[in-house]
């Protein structure tokens, strides 16, 4: 009982500084202001390791790779430590179970990296409705702007009605449902 409260707290907190570290990676690389409130505070949740971690390893133009491994290795440790307070016997499966875990934590940082910009889209066409002047709207636009662009080449407006944020949303549900599911259970039934 005492293991899945451990687990529970433990998956919440290595799970929002993942998604801080993922969402500092993705304001660099899609050029979000860094002035703007919301990426001030990713900045100061996130410095305390970014900073060390960038001495080591280099930025490569907009990729901001110290973040991502950041991002990485914290769903690493969470594998780790989830599979710990199971009680797995990590000495009698051998060398196996740790390529389960390097793709379990690759596959999370994948359906984590969909789901921040699901969700960004998803906010921005309720706010492009409700209140397109709020302070996080110019945050959520540069976030989504190179995916719904790109999208746009293909789909046209249906009456001034831009459909690109549904098909994404479906896209991305389709994705996550279809492809990121079915590779982490059969890595598990590795094990």
């Amino acid at each position: 009982m005492l293991n899945n409260a451990i687990l529970f707290l433990l998956k919440t907190l290595l799970d929002l500084l993942t998604i801080a570290f993922l969402l500092r990676f993705y304001f660099q690389l899609t050029k979000v202001s860094f002035q703007t409130q919301a990426a001030q505070l990713i900045v100061s949740l996130t410095n305390f390791a970014v900073k060390p971690t960038r001495r080591i390893v280099p930025s490569i133009g907009r990729l901001d790779l110290s973040t991502l491994l950041l991002a990485y290795s914290t769903q690493v440790v969470l594998s780790l430590l989830s599979f710990w307070l199971k009680g797995f016997p990590f000495l009698i499966v051998g060398s196996q179970i740790w390529l389960v875990m390097l793709g379990i934590a690759a596959l999370s940082i994948a359906s984590m990296s969909l789901t921040i910009f699901l969700y960004a889209v998803l906010i921005q066409a309720i706010l492009s409705w409700v209140n397109p002047y709020t302070p996080i709207a110019p945050v959520l636009s540069n976030l989504t702007n190179p995916i719904l662009n790109w999208l746009r080449k293909y789909i046209p407006t249906a009456g001034n009605v831009d459909l690109t944020p549904l098909v994404f949303i479906i896209a991305a549900q389709l994705l996550h449902i279809t492809i990121l599911i079915p590779l982490e259970n059969d890595l598990l039934a590795m094990i």
